[in-house]
């Protein structure tokens, strides 16, 4: 029932931008609060931004602090992920999170190359 669809990944020069987006469906959207994670090739999966359920408060990871902005729109059920000066080591697949729930996205791969 549950479903959380990321889209916008794609593939970017160092210093790009890309927006990303997860559509959610099958639960109360704006009852739970929402993360992105991201899991580079040979490393953990990590949490990227979280954002609360009404998107009154949002938390960063250190290294995307300035250049990433996660935010929310309740009526269009969508999270998003705007990401400013990108960085190689910003490459990964990105995740979106229902923490409540525990459920993941399908993921969607962003890289930062010249």
């Amino acid at each position: 029932q549950v479903q959380l669809v990321e889209s916008g990944g794609g593939l970017v020069q160092p210093g790009g931008s890309l927006r990303l987006s997860c559509a959610a469906s099958g639960f109360t959207f704006s009852d739970y609060a929402m993360g992105w994670y991201r899991q580079a090739p040979g490393k953990e999966r990590e949490l990227v931004a979280s954002i609360t359920s009404t998107g009154s408060a949002t938390n960063y990871q250190d290294s995307v602090k300035g250049r990433f902005a996660i935010s929310r729109d309740n009526a269009k059920r969508t999270v998003y992920l705007q990401m400013n000066s990108l960085k190689p080591e910003d490459t990964a697949v990105y995740y979106c999170h229902l923490f409540q729930r525990g459920y993941w996205g399908q993921g969607t791969q962003v890289t930062v190359s010249s």
